[in-house]
């Protein structure tokens, strides 16, 4: 009993204040945002488990989850406890020695949500004493950090024309950003940020902006009310140039380009904005009027490094459309792209960015054959950064798919598509966990899998690169060399980004697999 006390009073004190995020490279041990950093590294800079000892981690302790959809979380850890979000949209907090659930939040979803990709939620934010979740059906939830109980809960959309949350909020400054899904079912793209305390909308940026906003001419008509666009990956935060950082997804309908004449801004695009009033600063439109549903929903990476003999601030993104692209994130200039994945959707790359689409690769009756298909070569999944090997880490998808124009009439909860797809009979889909120069893009090493992956990729100070397969496998490679170093069967398919951190002086290793988060440690 006296433990259980401290514990809760300990829980009690625990803050994560702005400062802390902002600083999270100074807390290794802990997990404060969803990929890490701001910067979105997705790399732990604990080197306990590395290259000479990985081959003794064990099972330390699973926790199994009710929900039966795909288990995508990414936890949050400090202060001795674990944040999680199970399917389709609740939270869970866990004692990180143990496993043992603190508090519970269980959520009563409507029935009939239209979603595309499956009732799935990839994670939380904290700040101060609160913890955010976005719901399946479009709302934004404040918990109490210690007990779980609602602060509060604003409706975000409606869900029932096809509006959807399923990515983990960004916590910044005192506010709370978040993103929404839907773009299948003709929904109009945004981006917003709430008061933190309050719950009150502060500001929104439409994705596919309306007449009189720039970027609208880029629409046909009034397309852009149907325009998708949506922000469904969590993004990322440059708080020197106090920008905002966030992939955008396909327009809609996702294949009939001719009801939609025009580059169709902001989709397939990364978005610049100013995190305190959501005006864009710049964009970069990686797919102009994309009529093979190539969203641009990955995680933008920032790093700091010379590019041309100056010190330059980057942005690294590893696009769905198989190319690797190096922007600059102060002012959105185009500095390299290189494909890293098979790809025929384009001719190649201009020298402004601008892709030359192959015209054989739309849509048509007879059926046309695109690399990648509509999964992507990348898709939600997180890549890592490590600043020790200068690798950006990345799953890839090799998989193509036969389209087939459709009918797309535009109805409120409906898919709204404009093509059906066929896979090919005669291929043998692939992955692999590919480690790029991550300011060149040339491949230093890959590491096949059997089956097309959605696991994201995490790289340690231990030199070492973890990832999981469809099968089930838990592996961790040499982030040097991509050496096997240690693999373990976990018995259900892995959907989910690894994490790091450190409890009782002990560095752990978690990640969700079929309905169990499970963690590793050492002997």
């Amino acid at each position: 009993m006296r433990f259980v006390l401290a514990f809760l009073n300990s829980l009690a004190l625990a803050q994560m204040p702005y400062e802390r995020i902002l600083h999270a490279d100074r807390e290794p041990g802990n997990w404060l945002t969803y990929s890490g950093n701001y910067q979105a590294h997705h790399y732990s800079e604990l080197d306990s488990i590395n290259r000479d000892n990985a081959g003794r981690l064990k099972v330390a302790w699973m926790y199994q989850i009710r929900g039966r959809q795909h288990f995508e979380t990414m936890p949050l850890v400090f202060d001795g406890v674990m944040y999680i979000t199970d399917p389709p949209s609740d939270v869970t907090a866990l004692d990180v020695r143990t496993g043992r659930p603190l508090w519970h939040y269980r959520r009563t979803i409507p029935q009939g949500v239209p979603v595309c990709c499956g009732q799935v939620n990839r994670g939380v934010a904290a700040l101060d004493d609160q913890i955010f979740v976005n719901t399946i059906d479009a709302h934004l939830v404040a918990l109490d950090a210690r007990t779980g109980r609602v602060r509060w809960d604003v409706e975000v959309a409606d869900y029932k024309p096809g509006y959807t949350m399923t990515a983990a909020p960004l916590a910044v400054k005192d506010k709370i950003v978040v993103g929404i899904a839907g773009a299948e079912y003709g929904v109009r793209g945004f981006l917003d940020a709430y008061d933190a305390k309050t719950g009150k909308l502060v500001w929104r940026f439409w994705t596919t902006p309306g007449p009189g906003e720039p970027g609208n001419e880029s629409w046909s008509g009034d397309s852009w009310k149907r325009g998708g666009a949506t922000t469904w990956v969590t993004g990322s935060f440059d708080p020197e140039l106090n920008l905002l950082y966030w992939g955008t997804g396909n327009p809609g309908p996702d294949y009939d380009g001719a009801v939609r004449k025009g580059d169709n801004l902001y989709s397939d695009s990364v978005i610049a904005v100013n995190a305190d009033t959501g005006r864009l600063q710049w964009h970069f439109q990686f797919v102009p009027h994309d009529v093979n549903d190539m969203d641009s929903n990955q995680i933008p990476v920032l790093v700091d490094a010379e590019w041309g003999g100056k010190p330059r601030k980057l942005m690294l993104f590893a696009n769905r459309n198989g190319f690797y692209y190096v922007l600059d994130r102060a002012n959105g200039e185009f500095l390299m792209a290189k494909q890293f994945a098979r790809q025929n959707w384009a001719k190649g790359i201009d020298p402004r960015g601008r892709p030359i689409p192959n015209r054989e690769t739309a849509p048509s009756a007879a059926g046309a054959l695109v690399y990648p298909d509509d999964d992507g070569t990348a898709n939600w999944f997180s890549p890592s950064y490590s600043k020790r090997t200068g690798l950006f880490y990345q799953n890839v998808r090799e998989k193509g798919g036969i389209y087939f124009t459709a009918s797309a009439p535009f109805k409120p909860g409906r898919m709204y598509l404009g093509a059906t797809k066929r896979d090919i009979a005669t291929e043998e889909p692939y992955g692999a966990l590919r480690a790029l120069d991550a300011l060149t893009g040339e491949l230093a090493w890959e590491f096949k899998v059997k089956t097309p992956p959605w696991c994201g990729v995490l790289a340690t100070a231990g030199d070492l690169v973890f990832s999981g397969t469809m099968e089930g496998d838990f592996f961790a490679l040499d982030a040097v060399t991509g050496k096997v170093l240690w693999r373990i069967q976990t018995g259900g398919e892995i959907w989910s980004n690894p994490i790091s951190y450190r409890s009782e002086g002990k560095q752990f290793i978690a990640v969700a697999s079929g309905s169990s988060l499970i963690v590793f440690g050492l002997d």
